[in-house]
């Protein structure tokens, strides 16, 4: 099995993680760029920014791809003591090297997409997995890391001997990107960044202070982009 950083061949058909954040749309556009044809997979685990899902599927059509949303919100309120799933958890402001961040850790969250992810490719006969894990999640979040996704390659193939296809890869293109690099490439892709969500206190705008909206700032900012996010807080 091919993994993460595998790009010596271009996959035909893929499932990918789309949670509506800037991070999976310019993958989604990224692969499509290379003629793969998608399949969009969502996920309702309660969190509070479930607006995501809206422009997740706004993004599909936009793509014409298929599009699912998965509804895991039976488990997601089990996840007390994380500001995503527990509304008993304020979500914290800041940047996602602050130790604060860690309040907004899903456990096990890209594992458990990715298996089902996993088992979507089985069914359709896909021949790869996406999700857009990029270098600016490694700090918080381990299963944003290369030695989990090489580790969950290993563990898909273990678990699916025989009923994957031939040469099936577990992608995650951006691993060594920044956030800023995906913003660049995203523009070079012609990605609506408008179209997408990032703030995780899913408001009717994005609050401009949260984490992922702090990234999401200086990523155009780095690139002297234009960004066409409206935040709450200038």
């Amino acid at each position: 099995m091919s993994t993460a950083q595998a790009e010596h061949r271009h996959p035909e058909h893929v499932v990918v993680i789309a949670s509506g954040g800037l991070d999976s749309t310019v993958l989604a556009y990224w692969l499509a760029a290379r003629h793969a044809r998608l399949t969009l997979l969502s996920f309702d685990y309660g969190q509070r920014h479930c607006i995501e899902l809206d422009h997740a599927a706004e993004i599909a059509q936009l793509l014409d791809s298929p599009h699912r949303i998965i509804d895991l919100t039976s488990l997601g309120a089990l996840l007390t003591g994380c500001a995503l799933t527990d509304a008993s958890v304020a979500v914290p402001d800041g940047h996602y090297t602050d130790e604060s961040m860690a309040a907004t850790v899903v456990p096990n969250r890209n594992a458990i997409m990715l298996d089902v992810a996993v088992s979507v490719a089985i069914a359709v006969r896909a021949d790869a997995v996406a999700f857009g894990a990029h270098a600016g999640d490694h700090t918080i979040y381990s299963d944003c890391r290369p030695e989990f996704v090489e580790r969950f390659a290993r563990s898909a193939q273990a678990a699916n001997e025989g009923l994957l296809v031939p040469d099936f890869q577990v992608l995650a293109p951006f691993l060594t990107l920044s956030k800023t690099d995906v913003v660049r490439l995203g523009e070079a892709l012609e990605v609506p960044f408008a179209r997408t969500w990032s703030c995780y206190r899913g408001q009717d705008v994005h609050c401009g202070t949260c984490g992922t909206c702090t990234e999401r700032r200086e990523a155009f900012r780095g690139n002297d982009i234009t960004d066409p996010t409206v935040y709450r807080a200038a």
